[in-house]
């Protein structure tokens, strides 16, 4: 299926290439552990070999989980050259099994300088800077990654003084951000464009086919779904991409894979706490390192990546104090401690949200003498769901008959199989500390919480436990790491 892939994107773009008779003409080639030998055009390596592109070098693609997986050491700057990869083969395949569409060379230059371009926004460690630290550290600010990526996009663009046409950069941003927003109907009939990296339709594109299967393949995990099948099996009917009907459970198997990813990964207890210590350790420094006004400047924002705990380890100044003793902490393995997780019913998804259940709340609810403070709470709400809340994405999915490739339908659940889900969204709640000293203490509160709620009696479940001389052992702990300070 790979060497099916690999034949349109090369039969097509190598014969524009090489117009000239020259093997070498203008392009390089790569070779990806996911996608294999990945051909690089001439205006692609021009993006890429810029400070703005280079720096997605220095962005873990899973964020903090390097330092709970080894195995997660890749970056967004292969992410991104694999989506601009499978951008470039899924429209070039349109464009050659399906002339009567139309599809211009400018249009698939700026789809694939579009997948290229789609992360470059992002901060350090990824989803943790624009989806917690800055809607703390800037509540007022309606702000996220794929803004900054038009943002760096256009500084990219000025910096290197890149030949293109300010109509077709707005083009790029308008692909990136899923719908055409400068002009609707210059693009009518054309809308299918918009759904190959970024769909708002029904979230089926070559960003989650990239970063499903590279994920997946760094952390050693296997699955049935294959992204390249859907690669083949699609075509553009009523300017709308639809894929084969007998791909509809390997769509399902898609989504499904993203939830486990989700469920077992990306969500991890130990990765979520450090996350929580590295938001801290942000809001800590940013007074003093303006990390959040960063976001305004791009040519500050360049240097931003995930480098900015080092910055933050070498400083001396007593401004970073704080900052250096969570970092130094998270080194040492001494770290936020999870303490207990309720996942929400349906019923009580109203009552359970995060302005009722706050840290003050499980505060209030502690037993006496057990000394907590509000600090020493942290509540963690995570929703996982198969890309479109609670909502079955496959039921906004057209699909056609081998029969008949001029018509599209949609393929109802129960048509496909009983054992797929009927919710497709979970809720979960999960409490943490900063003082494992006090685990118990904040599970017993936030049980007693939870039970004037649920009406159940949250405290006969199992109990979080220590050893008997946990105490001790944090408090030596302690010691050795103040002594070596």
């Amino acid at each position: 299926m790979s060497d099916i892939v690999n034949t349109f994107e090369s039969d097509y773009s190598f014969r524009k290439q090489n117009s000239s008779g020259s093997f070498y003409n203008g392009h390089k080639v790569i070779n990806d552990p996911i996608h294999g030998h990945v051909t690089l055009n001439d205006y692609t390596v021009e993006f890429i070999d810029t400070p703005q592109f280079q720096r997605l070098r220095d962005l873990k693609q899973l964020g903090v989980l390097y330092f709970v997986f080894p195995g997660a050491s890749h970056n967004r700057f292969e992410h991104s050259i694999g989506v601009s990869h499978l951008a470039g083969t899924l429209i070039e395949r349109f464009a050659r099994d399906q002339p009567e569409l139309d599809i211009r060379d400018d249009e698939i230059r700026c789809v694939k300088l579009a997948g290229l371009c789609h992360d470059l926004g992002h901060g350090p460690f990824s989803h943790v800077f624009d989806n917690t630290f800055m809607p703390r550290a800037r509540p007022e600010l309606s702000w996220s990654h794929e803004q900054a990526s038009e943002m760096m996009l256009e500084y990219l663009v000025d910096d290197n003084h890149v030949d293109i046409e300010k109509e077709d950069i707005q083009f790029m941003k308008d692909l990136i951000a899923g719908e055409p927003r400068s002009s609707h109907q210059k693009y009518e009939g054309r809308k299918f464009l918009f759904d190959i990296v970024a769909n708002k339709k029904n979230s089926v594109d070559v960003d989650k086919f990239d970063y499903i299967e590279r994920d997946a393949y760094n952390m050693g995990l296997r699955s049935s779904y294959d992204a390249k099948r859907l690669l083949v099996y699609s075509r553009v009917i009523c300017d709308e991409i639809c894929y084969h009907h007998k791909e509809v459970y390997n769509m399902y198997e898609m989504f499904h894979t993203r939830y486990s990813l989700f469920k077992q990964i990306y969500n991890h207890r130990v990765g979520k706490a450090i996350e929580l210590m590295i938001v801290d350790a942000f809001l800590a420094a940013d007074n003093y390192l303006k990390i959040s006004e960063s976001v305004d400047k791009p040519e500050e924002y360049l240097h931003l990546t995930d480098d900015i705990i080092r910055t933050i380890e070498r400083s001396k100044c007593p401004e970073l104090k704080d900052a250096r003793k969570i970092i130094k902490n998270l080194r040492t393995r001494d770290l936020y401690k999870f303490v207990d997780e309720f996942l929400v019913p349906p019923d009580l998804e109203s009552s359970l949200n995060k302005h009722t259940v706050t840290p003050q709340q499980i505060v209030n609810h502690q037993t006496d003498n057990s000394g907590l403070v509000q600090e020493d709470v942290i509540v963690d709400f995570t929703k996982i769901n198969y890309s479109m809340n609670e909502s079955n994405p496959v039921d906004s999915i057209h699909f056609f008959s081998k029969f008949n490739d001029q018509e599209s339908f949609k393929i109802p659940q129960e048509k496909v199989s009983y054992m797929i889900p009927t919710k497709f969204q979970d809720i979960n709640i999960r409490i943490f500390t900063r003082d494992p000293t006090k685990m118990q203490a904040v599970q017993k509160a936030f049980r007693r919480f939870l039970a004037t709620i649920t009406r159940t009696r949250m405290l006969e479940e199992p109990p979080v436990t220590l050893p008997a001389n946990y105490e001790n052992l944090a408090i030596a702990k302690k010691r050795r790491i103040s002594s070596e300070d």
